[in-house]
């Protein structure tokens, strides 16, 4: 299907491949991608870009014109891909017995995104084509550059350098203490939220409160709030949600509703489900997250941030179907490797990336370790912008890595 709107064309393909990708002859899947261009080049021969989301579990996104990849499509056409799993492509639902569903959602790692772009590469007939990675899509970039490099011919990561070798613990000891730090900014900026927060959370303690949804709102859902401090504009969104967040001595509908819609997972279970095991390259993750919380994060004026908890597959109705699932990922310890490190030491193919110097989510001091190791790579780091820095700035972001793997800065 092709549409055309105020500065895009898009059009729709699916894509038949292999569940697991080391057994070609075994179960399909449809991975749906959607192919993006500039009216005025949809018939031109232009160099192809896939754009890899961030997530895990993440669609790509739904533009009603060019947006954050108008620069990009100045010159290219681009591939959104949604993820197996995700979006329009088959969905991971929670189907057969729990181990069965384990050994089903194992293969909707990184690896198999890189297996299922090289699939789409040759069908599309393209014999080389660039990468965007935002966020874990810089995760995947990084697989891609470790096991098809043939396949690349120059790569773009925003926010998204993940650490070659660090484990899920290595990953939450280094951001617990910026989450630590986003919070205190956000009191400094609004001392008066301090109080406001406190007193939502010692109601939620004493007072059992539902969501629109009919899920519990429990103190520890309210602090996975925190999340939003690490995006450009949280900090507000945060402040204006405590702003009016009563009717008398009770908590409003509409705030009762935005929390859950902030909180929830209904648009995206695989995001919680795989969250830990992304970082796994052997060991199992055992709720890392959840052994290593800070005891001071108990606090009712505290919230945590990109973590996923056991809890959460107990207390929210879109990850129940999950539970059992969950439990054995998280025990799983035979993960396969994600990223050579000799690969990428030699890697050849041109990398330019921007490292957020207060990412909340991904720590620059694992990025610029990455870099450092990464052969071809060259790095902007910047506290000019949160983790969403390509979306609040695509044009100035994506202008400056091109440039950067053109030899121009």
């Amino acid at each position: 299907m092709r549409v055309t709107m105020p500065g895009l064309t898009a059009v729709d393909h699916e894509f038949a491949v292999p569940l697991d990708h080391a057994d070609p002859a075994g179960p399909t899947i449809t991975v749906f991608a959607r192919e993006i261009v500039s009216p005025d080049k949809a018939g031109q021969d232009l160099p192809w870009a896939v754009f890899l989301q961030g997530g895990p579990g993440g669609k790509s996104p739904r533009l009603d014109g060019p947006a954050y990849f108008s620069h990009i499509l100045k010159t290219h056409r681009v591939l959104l891909l949604d993820q197996r799993g995700t979006g329009r492509s088959t969905p991971a639902v929670a189907e057969g017995s729990p181990k069965e569903l384990a050994r089903r959602l194992g293969h909707f790692r990184a690896d198999a995104i890189v297996a299922d772009c090289e699939h789409i590469r040759r069908a599309l007939g393209i014999e080389q084509w660039e990468t965007w990675g935002q966020s874990y899509g810089g995760f995947v970039t990084l697989t891609y550059l470790s096991q098809a490099p043939e396949g690349l011919k120059a790569c773009h990561i925003t926010g998204g350098l993940a650490g070659i070798d660090a484990s899920a613990d290595d990953v939450y000891t280094r951001t617990y203490p910026r989450v630590r730090e986003k919070i205190r900014a956000f009191y400094a900026r609004y001392p008066g939220d301090r109080a406001k927060v406190t007193a939502i959370a010692e109601h939620l303690s004493s007072t059992g409160v539902t969501l629109p949804d009919g899920d519990p709102l429990t103190f520890r859902r309210w602090q996975s709030l925190g999340m939003m401090l690490g995006r450009s504009g949280g900090a507000e969104k945060l402040h204006w949600l405590l702003d009016e967040a009563w009717i008398g001595g009770r908590l409003s509908d509409a705030f009762l509703y935005d929390v859950m819609m902030e909180t929830s997972f209904h648009a995206g279970p695989l995001y919680a489900v795989l969250h830990e095991s992304i970082y796994s390259q052997g060991p199992a993750t055992a709720w890392s997250a959840e052994r290593l919380l800070p005891d001071d994060f108990r606090a009712p004026d505290m919230f945590t941030g990109e973590m996923i908890y056991p809890w959460m597959f107990a207390d929210m109705r879109a990850l129940r179907p999950f539970r059992e699932a969950a439990e054995l990922l998280a025990e799983r310890d035979d993960w396969p490797p994600l990223y050579d490190a000799a690969r990428l030491a030699s890697n050849e193919v041109p990398v330019a990336a921007v490292v957020y110097h207060d990412d909340m989510y991904v720590d620059a001091g694992l990025s610029l370790d990455t870099a450092s190791r990464l052969g071809a790579c060259k790095v902007w780091v910047t506290n000019e912008y949160e983790h969403n820095g390509f979306r609040a700035d695509g044009r100035r972001i994506t202008a400056r890595l091109m440039e950067m793997n053109a030899g121009l800065v």
